[in-house]
């Protein structure tokens, strides 16, 4: 029986059973998951510890139980060598495979890195071009649009017109 079953049995709970097995130091079998596993002669074991605590005994005060002759656990074990090689044989296998992928995964992906590095490096190229021709084009613009000498406006036409201007504006008085 499991520690479950054993707590159902009892009509305790699975710490119950665990904590009475670790503080009495009771010498159980576990199965291979290292649970405990209870045959009927622990189970008589248990029903005594549980009668004692009924009868006001505390945990401490329950004498240690006599050592049990240490029983071993069932353990499957492989039959043969034969099939422990051919086991080998087949994650040997598996592994070459897992590393084969890997390795034609990474050449994929360093082949699209490269394709989109060279797509990167045309558009650069193309970009280049773009503003060579742009500054090219506002050199001539700028050329073609400013004057080689700048404006300069006469000071005789200048003050006829600040005359003109200013006698419309009183020219009722005179």
């Amino acid at each position: 029986m499991n520690t479950n079953q054993v707590a159902k049995f009892l009509g305790v709970s699975a710490s119950t059973i665990q904590r009475w097995v670790k503080q009495l130091e009771l010498p159980m079998e576990r199965n291979e998951r290292g649970h405990y596993h209870f045959n009927n002669e622990d189970i008589e074991l248990l029903k005594n510890i549980q009668t004692q605590i009924q009868n006001g005994t505390l945990l401490q005060e329950i004498a240690p139980v006599q050592e049990k002759k240490i029983r071993k656990g069932t353990v499957k074990s492989i039959e043969t060598n034969a099939e422990l090689e051919r086991l080998y044989s087949i994650v040997s296998d598996l592994e070459a495979k897992v590393n084969s992928k890997a390795d034609s995964v990474a050449s994929y992906q360093l082949l699209q890195h490269r394709r989109e590095i060279e797509e990167l490096q045309t558009e650069v190229k193309d970009l280049t071009k773009q503003v060579e021709s742009l500054q090219s084009q506002l050199h001539e613009m700028t050329k073609t649009t400013l004057p080689d000498k700048p404006i300069v406006l006469e000071q005789g036409k200048l003050n006829r017109k600040k005359k003109k201007f200013v006698s419309s504006l009183f020219g009722f008085l005179g």
